[in-house]
């Protein structure tokens, strides 16, 4: 039978059930906000906590910046900054875009893009024979080539090759002083952005506020640390590496139910190697969750005793049954089997006879799941996960569950704290303006082991004079005793 937690990290979509309105901002958040206190698992636990009275003088708050908004963006802005009175995740609030023809790029046409005369033929051959290991030289970032060049007493950005229409050669794309402390990043749009952060990583990195350019010229060796360090962190999907004979470094950037396929097949395809290797890395940094099912196949090389895991209790309301009810009729398009689509008609019927209540939807009725396997794999010997403060949800449960490994270590920084109340539900606005996310479910975790607010600590806390690309080198010198 699929596993409960499985399958209720399906996110489903729901059309409203109001009829339209003549919809204001103000309508719109009051249909929030009883919509949110009718149905979500976390509302009357965070009254309980802080009060009804600090819940009234939030409300009065926000009414006054209702009232005050200007546009729908700054309306669901603050609609959304309503919703972090209860938590800090598992709620949003979405536009719904007209996808029935592509969005023009719309440009700002009062930027003037400045031309920066310089020779592009002669630049490349004077950065092609620098020495010099610094700023100066030819960056590539999707979908541009740009020169960088000190010229008076700023650095200039501009363009050598565009693969965006509105962006041509000798164009200045980014400029900053000389001491590399502020400046501004023109964007696709050509609307400026200004510049917050300059690094140069190693010899071949240019970090510039989110933006990663690698360096094509001149050319210097490549430095593997810091090379490993851009393979994981900008991956999309998992992929394993030989670290050295005795170390291997698996990463997961989600745990996405859709990548489920790609971890399960890299697993399969490296048994051998994991299962001869002393130590293992999983780096799951800024992995925001997903399904608890795309983690099951990791288990089994963590597992050296049983592992507890306490489980949800779903609050059931007409609307929120209703999700049951869509992945039953469609199942199909959800991935789900003829064998396990029974078994939601009777978690629907058993959540349907106790409106208003929190359901435990186990057949065995515990609040704790135990699971036992029939053997402790030899290798890995040593695990060491790699986290930070973007694990969230799916990803702190598979923490939960990794932790109780004797094998097993954290390291990096706390995570995020959201899991508590967890298993989102959307539904449309009333003016099928937006979508509204809430949670569904409640923890029995808490209050007495709550992670909302809160995370999961590291056994071994990467502090700030270790730079994030040595993170991966730290953990395996660690796991080596180096």
């Amino acid at each position: 039978m699929l596993k409960i937690k499985t399958l209720l990290l399906i996110f489903i979509t729901s059309s409203s059930f109001s009829l339209a309105q003549n919809c204001t901002c103000e309508s719109n958040y009051e249909w929030v906000k009883k919509t949110f206190e009718e149905n979500d698992a976390g509302y009357q636990y965070i009254i309980d906590k802080k009060g009804v009275s600090a819940y009234q003088a939030h409300n009065d708050d926000f009414l006054k910046k209702i009232k005050n908004s200007k546009s729908d963006t700054e309306c669901y802005q603050t609609i959304y900054d309503w919703f972090k009175f209860f938590r800090s995740g598992h709620f949003s609030i979405s536009k719904i875009e007209n996808k029935t023809a592509e969005a023009p790029l719309i440009v700002n046409e009062n930027a003037k893009t400045e031309l920066v005369k310089i020779d592009i033929e002669k630049f490349k051959k004077e950065a092609a024979s620098k020495k010099d290991i610094d700023i100066e030289g030819i960056w590539a970032v999707e979908p541009y080539t740009i020169g960088i060049k000190k010229i008076g007493e700023a650095y200039k950005g501009f363009i050598i090759e565009s693969g965006a229409e509105n962006w041509k050669p000798n164009e200045l794309k980014l400029i900053f002083n000389a001491d590399k402390t502020k400046g501004t990043y023109y964007l696709r749009n050509k609307s400026g952005q200004e510049i917050y952060n300059i690094r140069l990583v190693g010899k071949n990195y240019l970090e510039i506020n989110d933006f990663t350019l690698k360096r094509v010229s001149p050319k210097f060796e490549k430095e593997e640390e810091i090379e490993t360090h851009y393979q994981a962190i900008t991956a999309q999907k998992p992929f394993l590496k030989e670290l050295n004979k005795t170390t291997l470094l698996l990463r997961i950037p989600s745990f996405n139910g859709a990548l489920k396929k790609d971890i399960d097949s890299v697993i399969t395809a490296n048994q051998s190697k994991i299962e001869s290797t002393e130590n293992l890395i999983i780096d799951i940094r800024n992995n925001g969750g997903g399904s608890d099912g795309s983690f099951a196949k990791i288990i089994p090389y963590l597992y050296t005793n049983p592992i507890r895991s306490v489980r949800t209790q779903f609050y059931s309301t007409k609307l929120n049954n209703q999700r049951m009810v869509d992945l039953y009729e469609n199942y199909q398009k959800y991935g789900i089997s003829p064998e396990d689509r029974e078994y939601l008609k009777k978690a629907n019927d058993k959540l349907n006879k106790n409106l208003g209540k929190f359901v435990s939807l186990q057949d065995d009725g515990n609040l704790v799941g135990i699971n036992k396997m029939d053997k402790i794999s030899p290798y890995p010997k040593n695990v060491g996960i790699i986290i930070n403060k973007g694990n969230g949800s799916t990803a702190e449960e598979f923490l939960l569950a990794a932790k109780q490994s004797k094998k097993v270590k954290l390291f990096g920084t706390t995570t995020a704290g959201v899991l508590d109340i967890s298993n989102m539900y959307f539904i449309n606005s009333p003016c099928n303006e937006f979508k509204m996310g809430y949670a569904l479910s409640k923890s029995f975790r808490i209050p007495d082991m709550a992670i909302d607010e809160k995370g999961i600590q590291p056994d071994y806390f990467i502090d700030k004079t270790i730079p994030d690309y040595q993170w991966i080198d730290f953990v395996n010198d660690v796991l080596n005793e180096k």
